[in-house]
């Protein structure tokens, strides 16, 4: 007997295929508000937003609850009027659970990598690539540096579950740009404890020999040289140890005002090397 054939769903085009795997979808109101309050204020990304002909910002794998789509909508409002959220989850249930939330400039569609035949400006990708092997998790980037528009950035990184410790890095089409590490300094023993929410890029080479650990052990060191400051709180003693970390010549882009909100950003050639 002749099996029918079900036919494959329909998509727009550039959408034949949604590509990655579903998340655990675990999300909590303001467990993104670092690398939100980063990408608004720091020039590389808020330049970037500016200067689009299409602003469009892809919140990619949201998880079972649009909060941090509708937060990061709120928090990059700012920069321009005509800025639009797109958040997009490759479970269509819960897509269909955002759509009450949607409003104008904000919206929510089913996608994973390919980003929807989207091309958008910029694309946050938060706790999404942790379940992939690293390989996979460095075909995932191509696909999604490959779909971004003309001076398009991807925003890539890992936070525990209720935002106090995070790392990301940022890309442009070709590479990584700039690496991160962001935290609630009075919630750390010392800064090394960062290394659990390393990406998936970085987190199997946090071992002797390779940069991040060397870039961890000396911010470790300068923590340490820093303890003189802590009767002023943790966030000066990371602050000093962050300008102890640039005077020993690693390159540290970003300056005393975004120290002083628990971060440190450097160049990406710390943690990944030299660009051939």
């Amino acid at each position: 007997m002749n099996q029918v054939r079900k036919r494959a769903p329909r998509y727009a085009a550039g959408r034949a295929r949604t590509l990655g795997l579903p998340t655990r979808g675990t999300t909590n109101p303001n467990r993104l508000r670092k690398v939100d309050r980063w990408i608004a204020g720091t020039a590389l990304t808020a330049d970037a937003l500016r200067a689009a002909p299409d602003p469009l910002v892809i919140d990619l794998g949201y998880g079972s609850s649009p909060i941090t789509a509708v937060e990061l909508a709120d928090r990059l409002g700012g920069l321009r009027p005509d800025l639009r959220v797109l958040g997009l989850e490759i479970d269509q249930e819960r897509v269909d659970a955002a759509k009450p939330a949607e409003r104008p400039g904000l919206e929510f569609r089913r996608g994973g990598f390919e980003l929807a035949g989207r091309r958008p400006a910029l694309v946050r990708a938060f706790n999404v690539l942790r379940q992939y092997e690293e390989a996979a998790a460095a075909e995932a980037w191509a696909t999604m540096q490959s779909r971004l528009a003309p001076g398009g950035l991807l925003v890539e990184g890992t936070c525990d579950e209720i935002g106090r410790r995070c790392c990301w890095v940022t890309l442009d089409a070709q590479r990584p740009l700039t690496f991160t590490l962001a935290c609630l300094p009075s919630d750390l023993e010392q800064p090394s404890d960062l290394a659990e929410r390393l990406p998936k890029s970085l987190i199997h080479h946090n071992v002797p020999g390779e940069r991040v650990h060397a870039l961890l052990a000396e911010l470790d060191a300068c923590w340490a040289t820093a303890a003189p400051f802590a009767p002023y709180g943790p966030r000066a003693r990371w602050v000093e140890a962050v300008r102890l970390l640039a005077e020993r010549d690693w390159p540290v882009l970003d300056r005393r005002n975004r120290w002083r909100l628990g971060e440190v950003t450097l160049n990406a050639d710390a943690v990944y090397g030299p660009n051939p």
